[in-house]
């Protein structure tokens, strides 16, 4: 497995300085929060934000911060499919294969609202593989439906489209009612990306995003659930995202050193050597 980090655990730091920071504290994949990187091309291009990429030796792995795209109607739906498309070819501009997509589930659904949501979401499947992007669709620990894992994953494996997968968000898996036995229906296949972090001291009823803290300083059993997730195969990214303010007013190269070390920490045997620098892995670190 890959050491990602996402671009929300800087929250507060701008596109420019963040991607610094994550090349010289040495990562090497980065999950981009569309948000910043639109304000970023607000004044740039992307040929400078591949740029800006390729000088710190990053590879954007996924993106992050879509929405709205399961139950909305009319006009808001409209904007939201607008902004969808626009962000599929960017991230076709940019070769970024996975796009995080957040249910939205937010009210009481009606019996109408779970077939009009898998059909959305096969529509969305169609529309981001026809750009080469894959869909992680996740689920959310406070949603009326789609809260947890093997709701979501029943929901994509209605909707049929091998361009979606589901997006395993430790904090989401954790704090909401999803069973250790739910990983069971992981594949390969239907994995499509993983968040990682960590919670201590808190109730997980009570635990919000800004409770997150880095991986293996807080009750989170991440040794177990990245061991099923090495046995089914999965190899690909795992992404540190921490959405905690006290993390988003420290300086983005001091966040970037310390989310490194935890997350190779916290990846031990399952953490894949680098190609570039000192080593790396169960031995090195």
């Amino acid at each position: 497995m890959k050491p990602c980090i996402s671009q929300a655990t800087t929250m507060n730091a701008a596109t420019r300085a963040d991607l610094r920071a994550y090349g010289h504290c040495g990562w090497s994949l980065v999950e981009l929060w569309l948000t910043k990187v639109e304000d970023y091309l607000r004044e740039n291009s992307v040929a400078d934000l591949r740029g800006l990429l390729e000088k710190h030796d990053l590879t954007a792995a996924a993106a992050a911060g879509q929405g709205g795209l399961l139950l909305s109607r009319g006009a808001q739906r409209d904007a939201h499919w607008e902004l969808f498309r626009r962000r599929l070819t960017l991230l076709k501009e940019l070769g970024v294969p996975v796009l995080v997509v957040a249910v939205d589930f937010h009210q009481t659904p009606r019996p109408e609202d779970y077939p009009l949501a898998a059909a959305s979401l096969a529509e969305a499947g169609a529309l981001a593989g026809a750009h080469g992007v894959k869909i992680a669709l996740e689920f959310q620990r406070g949603a009326a439906f789609c809260a947890s894992l093997d709701t979501t994953l029943a929901l994509i494996d209605q909707c049929g489209s091998p361009h979606v997968g589901v997006c395993l968000d430790l904090f989401h898996y954790y704090t909401g009612p999803s069973k250790f036995e739910d990983l069971g229906l992981l594949t390969r296949d239907n994995l499509a990306w993983v968040q990682i972090c960590d919670l201590a001291g808190t109730p997980r009823e009570l635990a919000g995003d800004s409770d997150r803290i880095l991986p293996g300083e807080g009750d989170f059993r991440i040794g177990p659930i990245l061991d099923h997730l090495g046995s089914i195969g999965y190899d690909g990214p795992v992404s540190l995202e921490v959405l905690n303010p006290s993390l988003w007013a420290s300086p983005p190269d001091r966040v970037a050193d310390f989310g490194f070390q935890a997350t190779e920490r916290a990846l031990g045997r399952w953490n894949e050597p680098r190609d570039l620098g000192g080593p790396s892995g169960p031995e090195g670190g």
